[in-house]
């Protein structure tokens, strides 16, 4: 694998296509990237924020500790991809390009801050977010099923006609779902986290 660092901006993804790269500490800040394919390529404690990837492809790429806030992602695919340790706060998730038929998502997020992010009416069947941050996320008409949402604080998240079958809850924190607006068939929930369940039902809970 190439290690690529310490360029300017001016030389940045000057090619169509990258493979088996490694991007090291690159600063991208509010630049504009086209019709560029990554393939198998790692991002390490790069910096994207604020900056339009449009009509790319990321191909089996990993992204490690990087600042990926407010990034724009039109038009951009995802196929097999995962972010540990990034901050991707404010990001458009509709605005990227997915597969019309998908058993399964093509993107996961490990230990990263996602607050603020929109995933809209998205289909990402077996999405995977763990250990995660995701305040005030929009995942309202989403199919989230089978889900993999362990150890993720929700706090102000949405959830309304969202797909949670099988999707498993296991010591995520802060969700308010209500149960007769989204379904919850087999889902998994910590059994003290899970009493906020209950609050959009009209009963008194006694100890």
């Amino acid at each position: 694998m190439k290690t690529i660092s310490n360029i300017q901006p001016s030389e940045l993804f000057g090619l169509s296509n990258y493979s088996d790269d490694l991007f090291e500490s690159i600063k991208g800040v509010a630049l504009q990237f086209k019709h560029i394919t990554f393939e198998r390529c790692h991002f390490n404690q790069c910096d994207f924020s604020q900056s339009d990837f449009y009509h790319c492809h990321f191909i089996e790429c990993v992204f490690s500790q990087c600042n990926l806030s407010v990034m724009s992602v039109v038009a951009t695919e995802f196929d097999d991809v995962t972010f540990s340790d990034c901050k991707a706060i404010g990001i458009d998730w509709t605005k990227a390009q997915w597969p019309q038929f998908m058993t399964q998502t093509t993107i996961k997020f490990e230990r990263s801050l996602l607050d603020g992010s929109n995933f809209y009416a998205l289909h990402l069947p077996e999405f995977s977010l763990v250990g995660c941050r995701a305040h005030d996320v929009d995942f309202r008409e989403a199919n989230l099923s089978k889900a993999d949402l362990r150890l993720t604080d929700f706090n102000l998240s949405q959830f309304s006609h969202t797909n949670l079958t099988k999707a498993n809850f296991t010591d995520a924190l802060n969700y308010q779902i209500d149960i007769t607006a989204n379904n919850v068939k087999q889902a998994k929930f910590s059994r003290f986290e899970a009493l906020s369940l209950l609050e959009g039902l009209d009963i008194q809970l006694v100890d």
